[in-house]
């Protein structure tokens, strides 16, 4: 069955606008190591940056018509996030589409397939981080589903979770555990800087994570050069 979910609950702006100081490898790491979207996704132009609150899309292969129906569903501070019912490489997305979610303040869009119109695109600094780069053109023929669980570049997401994207790739924070992830950034990220400044200082990875007596265990010699002659 082909469903629009309405006003479905979503992470709060303020929560997600305070992911915006840390990277997507921060928090991933900080969750646990898990949330990471498939590396082939990557961001159309570099330096883009967005932490949102999901609204995702099923639809056809080669058929962006649910991407029209999704922009009334918007609000300021979303992200679409888009998965093909089955493989696709096609321009769903591009510029006109575009214009349509940045009137309604939508952050950017996710999508694992293609995206066309990129110079224009690049020109509005409308992010979008997709799966392939394609002038293909689309359907408007075949019915999906908008607000519902997908799986997108391999990961479940929910409308409402915490989307956050930037040059490394983008990761997904679970809606109920974004708090909570948060906290954890936060604490690891005071750590990485307590770690930065020794590194600067002229100190060693292998010292500070006490990583020598491992490498011994593991086997590692070290031996001096022979000097011939």
């Amino acid at each position: 069955m082909s469903v629009v979910i309405t006003n479905p609950p979503r992470v709060g702006r303020k929560l997600a606008a305070a992911f915006t100081r840390f990277g997507v490898a921060t928090v991933h790491e900080a969750q646990g190591r898990v949330g990471l979207l498939a590396s082939y996704l990557r961001p159309i132009y570099p330096g883009a940056k967005i932490a949102g609150s999901a609204v995702t899309v099923s639809l056809p292969a080669a058929d962006n018509w649910m991407l029209h129906v999704v922009v009334e569903q918007c609000q300021a501070g979303d992200v679409v996030v888009v998965a093909p019912t089955s493989p696709c490489d096609t321009g769903y997305f591009g510029e006109l589409l575009a214009c349509s979610l940045a009137a309604r303040g939508v952050l950017g869009l996710v999508i694992e397939a293609g995206v066309r119109d990129l110079a224009a695109l690049t020109r509005m600094r409308f992010p979008v981080w997709s799966k392939a780069i394609s002038a293909q053109g689309t359907a408007k023929e075949t019915l999906g589903s908008v607000n519902v669980p997908i799986v997108c570049a391999g990961q479940s997401i929910r409308t409402g979770d915490l989307i956050l994207a930037d040059d490394d790739g983008v990761v997904v924070v679970p809606r109920l555990t974004a708090e909570a992830v948060l906290r954890q950034s936060e604490g690891r990220e005071a750590k990485e800087a307590q770690t930065r400044a020794r590194l600067r200082a002229g100190e060693l990875g292998l010292d500070i994570y006490g990583m020598r007596e491992k490498l011994a265990q593991r086997g590692l010699v070290y031996r001096a050069a022979e000097v011939e002659g």
